[in-house]
């Protein structure tokens, strides 16, 4: 089964956790580590900033190549400290480069919700929102299908809690996986079920990544050795457009 394979593009860096989505944040870990090896762009470790001059120079418009952009998966891109006019630029390197999709994915719902409410979202951009647990990702689930725009995704990682029957109206890609770190919470086969059969009843597609740091089964693994799999079974749809230059041949909507 094919990978959904992205390129990540950080105009901005750093980010504050207002989340329980937050609380073992592997970008600022990440961050931190970037930092200690004198990487540049992370002089101020996890402190909000934005990088010109990744906007001026914007890796996808020197890249010919079909390709799906993460824009700024080492931050958020509706941050309070980022100006509309900063947001404006980078929507116009995505509607120039029309040969590219672009992903975004954001914590701060409400502000990406007012943003658009007098923009076109380019035909290219898929927009995303976190959906971790009831408290925090429905309200955002709510604000993502009030934008008028036609690929919106969730991303349900970490997944926290059972979601209970959530309306998955205009969702067309849920992104799913478990928690992965040192002090990784545990997320249970039944949750991910849930969420698995909700996706067929709404044909949307489901995408589970990974389990993270336990397995379906509550054993502790470790990062990276706990598998994909959901009761010996692979979950790794997506539309098939998101990915330029992918075959043309349609994915299968579960496998």
């Amino acid at each position: 089964m094919a990978e959904l394979k992205v390129t990540s593009w950080n105009p901005f860096t750093g980010c504050t956790k207002i989340s329980s989505a937050c609380k073992n944040c592997y970008a600022e870990s990440l961050a931190l580590k970037l930092n200690r090896w004198g990487t540049s762009g992370y002089d101020n470790k996890f402190v909000f900033t934005v990088h010109e001059n990744r906007i001026t120079d914007a890796p996808p418009l020197k890249r010919r190549k079909p390709t799906l952009y993460f824009i700024n998966n080492m931050s958020d891109s509706f941050h309070e400290h980022v100006t509309d006019e900063t947001l404006d630029r980078i929507l116009e390197i995505v509607e120039k480069c029309h040969w590219h999709n672009f992903y975004m994915l954001t914590k701060r719902s409400g502000r990406m919700r007012a943003y658009f409410r007098n923009r076109l979202v380019p035909a290219n951009l898929w927009l995303g929102v976190t959906v971790e647990n009831k408290k925090y990702g429905l309200t955002r689930l709510r604000d993502l299908q009030a934008i008028r725009t036609y690929n919106k995704h969730i991303c349900c990682e970490p997944l926290l809690e059972d979601l209970g029957n959530i309306d998955l109206t205009g969702v067309r890609l849920v992104v799913g996986g478990g928690e992965s770190s040192q002090n990784a919470r545990r997320t249970s086969l039944a949750w991910v079920e849930s969420l698995r059969d909700q996706c067929e009843q709404y044909k949307a597609h489901f995408y589970w990544k990974s389990w993270g740091t336990y397995d379906q089964d509550g054993t502790r693994k470790g990062n990276g050795k706990s598998g994909c799999l959901v009761n010996g079974m692979e979950y790794k749809s997506f539309p098939i457009e998101i990915m330029p230059g992918l075959s043309s041949k349609t994915l299968p909507l579960f496998t």
